[in-house]
């Protein structure tokens, strides 16, 4: 064998040492580099874990809330209304009564439902003779020749009702067709 074929001992070639201690050393980098992108991943897939179970958590309690809405919206409205209630049963309760006495309840009442609405925002719709005809909150039962301008009230049949700015139940009302 030449000397260029023999095997070489690594340990007694310091060039050979030093490439194997660098790969080493190289090895051991990539090996902690990989440890701590390991890491890394475990530590994202819990935070996405988390936050998933945590978006669950609001959609639940969301739900909760929108189901309690329903069952209890009504309820501040319905303790506004019992004291109306009672007012009545009170009047027709009495025996003997003078159509002033009976009249002067029947306002008292008319007042407590009236505050009952206000505290609920439920607002009546009465336009006045000449007021814009709104389709949004006026149902026209029918239109007549008048000497106002078309589109315009020019009689309330029924009050109407809106509740926080949404129409409960439109003001019926005849419209001026305008000169005819």
């Amino acid at each position: 064998m030449t000397a260029s074929q023999e095997p070489v001992d690594p340990v007694q070639d310091p060039d050979i040492a030093s490439t194997a201690d660098e790969l080493q050393a190289e090895l051991a980098a990539v090996r902690a580099e990989l440890e701590a992108a390991q890491a890394q991943v475990l530590a994202q897939q819990e935070q996405a874990l988390r936050a998933m179970a945590e978006a669950e958590n609001v959609r639940r309690r969301s739900q909760e809330d929108v189901s309690k809405a329903r069952k209890f919206g009504i309820e501040s409205f319905a303790e506004s209304l019992v004291p109306v209630k009672d007012s009545l049963e009170a009047a027709l309760a009495q025996g003997e009564q003078t159509v002033e006495a009976f009249r002067e309840g029947v306002e008292v009442t008319l007042k407590q439902l009236t505050g009952a609405f206000e505290r609920n925002q439920l607002k009546e719709v009465a336009p006045a003779a000449g007021d814009k005809f709104d389709p949004h909150l006026h149902q026209a039962i029918s239109s007549i020749p008048s000497e106002q301008p078309a589109n315009t009230v020019v009689q309330l049949l029924q009050k109407g009702y809106v509740i926080a700015d949404r129409t409960l139940r439109p003001a019926l009302v005849v419209v001026s067709a305008g000169q005819g």
